[in-house]
């Protein structure tokens, strides 16, 4: 009885431990947002340095991708912020079941002086070596019109 006991014990365990568990994706939402609130906290240049990855890649207009956290330091470390406050707010967003990889989609508002613009954005997301999640890759594009939604 008592092997028997051991034994469905067991089985449960082993069960239980290969339930794949979904990633959460709003922890990664989380994440942008606080991305976006270093921003406003620390300037969009530190933000950006604080949260690349090794690996991260920045698509920009007119412009060749700037690769690796050294070249996004490099670009950003001596910019000039002043007055500027550019924010974000994530839309939607998914982690793939592997938990190891995640994007986020939003709108962006960018204000300095008396200009405002608005545009949509998209960061790909990655753990890093310490289980935090960076961005791999981050783009956006100035402008918004009435989105195009075939989800209805």
């Amino acid at each position: 009885m008592m092997k028997n006991l051991l034994l469905l014990l067991a089985l449960s365990f082993l069960t239980f431990c290969k339930t794949p568990v979904k990633p959460d994706k709003e922890q990664l939402l989380e994440v942008d947002r606080k991305f976006s609130s270093t921003s406003v906290e620390k300037g969009f240049n530190r933000a950006f340095i604080e949260f690349a990855h090794p690996d991260a890649v920045l698509l920009r207009e007119n412009s060749m991708p700037v690769i690796g956290k050294k070249s996004v330091v490099k670009l950003f470390e001596n910019a000039d912020t002043s007055g500027v406050n550019f924010t974000w707010e994530p839309l939607a967003g998914d982690i793939a079941s592997s938990g190891e990889l995640g994007y986020t989609y939003g709108i962006y508002t960018f204000k300095k002086d008396t200009i405002t613009k608005k545009g949509t954005y998209v960061s790909i997301w990655k753990k890093d070596a310490a289980g935090n999640w960076k961005f791999v890759l981050d783009s956006g594009n100035e402008g918004i019109e009435k989105p195009l939604n075939d989800s209805k």
